[in-house]
């Protein structure tokens, strides 16, 4: 009897410590490491992970310009500026449209009121009353970006490109303010899609130029079905009458438009020359700075002339306006002189 138990406890002993082995074993497969092991539903968040740090890697942006010297020089921004310093219109208007009012640290030199559309950004940047700061009152603004025109980055006015290149500041200089020699469309579209890039806006870049582009196409297909080109003058009033020929970029506005601009040896013109070029239609060029009567006063430097009352223009009502800004250097403003021109010159197609 003594023997019978001891076997049955023997046995009870033996099978509960395989019992207890087997449990072990088990919880031991059971726990598993997420670096070892990565569950399926974890591989898509880290490939979004690597798709998102890849979205974000803009920078750096190299950008080609020109310093006063007119040479060409190149800029690589690490990252978007934060504190620009834009002087003159299409600078102004240009950061407003790409929707950069928060990144202006100060701005000056309005030739026109801000286009009705930028009013309610523009009257959150700081606009200084003198017309061009100078290079001593820049620097203590410790800008990080200047964005102006050529005659602007004189030592007189701003500064050197290469004084603030040197000192860390980046530049840009809008091309048809004097970088280059011609004037065109294309380079009033990479100014745009250049600030574009600098910023990472270059969505909002390219449905600007494209809408400038649209425009343009629309009134050449129009004008591929005229049956003769009109003959069209650029003039504005100065000491002299300036005329704008084609290195200008009214003048290749006109031109891209399908209509036969007319330029004059020396840029200028007197009374009886223009009498016998005699063009279809004329353009004065005016600046306002906010004065509403001086679009009608320009027209009428024409029109109330009577030496000038048998031009074919002046009988036929088609001495047309255009603000300066519209038609040099125009930066989003292009688009309105692109208008401008196609109205005055193809009535028509506008009807």
């Amino acid at each position: 009897m003594k023997k019978y138990i001891l076997l049955m406890l023997s046995a009870m002993m033996f099978f509960g410590m395989i019992g207890c082995k087997s449990s072990e074993t088990l919880n031991q497969n059971a726990v598993v490491t997420p670096s070892e092991s990565p569950s399926p539903e974890a591989a898509p968040a880290t490939t979004e992970k690597a798709d998102s740090t890849q979205k974000e890697s803009h920078y750096p942006v190299t950008i080609t310009n020109y310093n006063y010297a007119k040479e060409e020089i190149t800029q690589t921004f690490e990252k978007a500026p934060e504190k620009v310093l834009a002087v003159y219109q299409n600078s102004i208007e240009t950061l407003l449209a790409l929707g950069l009012e928060d990144k202006i640290l100060a701005c000056s030199g309005l030739d026109h009121a801000v286009k009705p559309e930028y009013e309610e950004a523009f009257s959150k940047v700081n606009y200084l009353t003198e017309f061009a700061p100078d290079r001593e009152t820049v620097t203590m603004m410790q800008p990080d970006f200047i964005l102006s025109w050529y005659s602007f980055f004189g030592e007189k006015r701003l500064g050197e490109v290469d004084y603030w290149n040197d000192n860390g500041i980046h530049t840009y200089m809008a091309l048809n303010s004097g970088a280059v020699p011609e004037r065109t469309l294309e380079n009033e579209y990479k100014d745009i899609l250049d600030l574009g890039e600098i910023f990472d806006v270059s969505d909002k870049a390219e449905a600007i130029v494209n809408e400038i582009k649209d425009e343009v196409s629309k009134v050449v297909e129009h004008a591929s079905n005229a049956e003769t080109k009109r003959t069209v003058m650029i003039i504005e009033f100065l000491s002299d009458t300036r005329v704008y020929g084609e290195d200008s970029l009214g003048g290749d506005m006109v031109t891209q438009l399908g209509a036969d601009l007319i330029t004059v040896e020396g840029g200028t013109v007197g009374t009886e020359d223009l009498i016998k070029i005699n063009p279809d239609v004329i353009f004065v060029v005016y600046m306002d700075r906010e004065n509403e009567d001086m679009s009608t006063y320009s027209a009428n430097l024409v029109l109330e002339d009577p030496a000038l009352a048998s031009l074919n223009a002046v009988m036929n009502k088609e001495v047309h306006t255009i603000q300066l800004g519209e038609m040099y250097c125009s930066g989003v403003r292009t688009i309105d002189g692109i208008t401008k021109f196609a109205k005055g010159i193809y009535p028509e197609l506008y009807e």
